[in-house]
């Protein structure tokens, strides 16, 4: 890597096809530890193959997949898990009736005791789901055994993230985490991205929001039906260019054929 960077993740020509149709072809790009790459793409581009090749759910047609520079083969999403590959889908996926801290620790909870005496030890989990969302900058959440039901979309979000960090996350996948949330939610969700940065988590955030992409990443990949588009580094390309690549260029297309037909010019109005 340059810069000296090292990736903890990296894609070499990956390419999935369904029944011969390519829904990737030849993407290449990787993460490292400290930094949020951003995947920008419009509906269709190919960015949910691509979350399902990461976690494990697809296996690519062909192509490379390495974490800490040695190649690894997703079967299944435990497989990514084990590797430290956590991702947060848009739905977050708690469970509404149930407590943060059933929820946090859905399936692994601490215990007590033994043999048939064993049992969940939950002041334990109360105790830790509240320091860990504590962590994360969420302190309107005071009781580990409130519902998951009465929380906000920001802090089922932080839910979900503190709980990936907390059980091994070293990349952190998030799937539109901004797109159902209002402004001052998204800003948590946002500062969570900072904070998970800030603590040596790579990220990857796949988004359709431009705003949010600049306002935190570091690094940008572009799709567009399945390719790379643009590859650039933050700084790079303002958000008009950037919202011209995920348009696939056409906005610009089309005024530079105006202009050359002498139907338009930089001061034509329509």
């Amino acid at each position: 890597m340059s810069n000296g960077r090292k990736a903890v993740l990296e894609l070499r020509n990956v390419c999935k096809h369904f029944a011969g149709i390519a829904a990737l072809n030849d993407i290449s790009f990787d993460v490292a530890p400290g930094e949020v790459l951003c995947l920008l793409g419009d509906n269709g581009a190919g960015k949910s193959t691509l979350i399902k090749i990461l976690s494990g759910v697809h296996r690519p047609t062909s192509g490379d997949v390495f974490v800490d520079g040695k190649p690894v083969d997703l079967r299944v999403p435990r497989d990514a898990q084990d590797l430290g590959i956590a991702t947060v889908h848009q739905d977050v996926g708690v469970i509404a009736l149930m407590s943060v801290s059933r929820n946090f620790f859905l399936g692994v909870e601490p215990t007590k005791g033994w043999g048939p005496f064993k049992r969940i030890d939950q002041k334990t989990a109360d105790s830790v789901v509240l320091e860990q969302m504590t962590a994360m900058g969420i302190r309107r959440v005071r009781d580990g055994g409130q519902l998951v039901g009465v929380m906000s979309g920001g802090e089922k979000q932080a839910l979900a993230i503190a709980r990936a960090i907390y059980f091994g996350g070293r990349v952190l996948i998030l799937d539109e985490p901004t797109s159902a949330l209002g402004v001052k939610e998204a800003e948590i969700v946002l500062r969570l991205i900072h904070q998970a940065r800030a603590n040596g988590i790579a990220v990857i955030l796949i988004t359709h929001n431009v705003h949010h992409a600049l306002s935190v990443a570091d690094h940008y990949v572009v799709l567009i039906h399945g390719e790379v588009a643009a590859d650039f580094r933050q700084g790079e390309k303002t958000r008009e260019e950037i919202l011209d690549l995920m348009a696939g260029g056409e906005r610009l297309q089309s005024l530079a054929a105006k202009m050359e037909a002498g139907i338009a010019s930089p001061s034509h109005s329509g």
